[in-house]
């Protein structure tokens, strides 16, 4: 006879750690510039919300809007680091919810000089499991804080 309880443990810490795996490919292929990969990591009509402190930009819908939004975007910085901190998912069957805080490095130039964009980002997101595969549903992406100086590299 199975033992239900285990199989349910089993599956929670399967479900957790596959939320986390997609916070973390999310960052790598940002880092890589892999826009169009990330794309796949949302559902079809997946929205991203990006605040910049009380200032909202206009919402993404779909996977076109966020890869047109972020191809250019990211291509105009020379490098992108991600690192991914805290991560609390709750889950309830197919879907979950999950808070991510994360600091983003921004490096290119701006008025003919080099520069360092760092952000502290929190990130509301929504997933739901579409045929076995966990994907976003919603992000909100909050840059809470933001400091921009010369970077002068090694």
């Amino acid at each position: 006879m199975p033992d239900t309880a285990l199989d349910a443990r089993i599956q929670a810490l399967e479900d957790h750690a596959a939320l986390k795996k997609i916070v973390d490919v999310f960052s790598n292929l940002a880092d890589e510039k892999k826009v169009r990969e990330q794309t796949f990591l949302f559902t079809e009509d997946g929205v991203v919300e990006t605040w910049f402190g009380d200032t909202a930009l206009p919402p993404l819908n779909g996977r076109k809007e966020i890869e047109d939004s972020w191809t250019p975007f990211l291509a105009s910085f020379d490098t992108v680091y991600h690192m991914n901190g805290q991560f609390v998912a709750e889950i309830c069957g197919d879907t979950a919810t999950a808070t991510h805080y994360c600091t983003v490095e921004l490096i290119g130039d701006q008025d003919g000089r080099k520069v360092r964009n760092s952000n502290g980002v929190i990130y509301n997101d929504s997933y739901v499991r579409q045929n076995g595969e966990w994907l976003i549903k919603k992000r909100v992406a909050r840059f809470t804080w933001r400091d921009v100086h010369p970077f002068n590299p090694a």
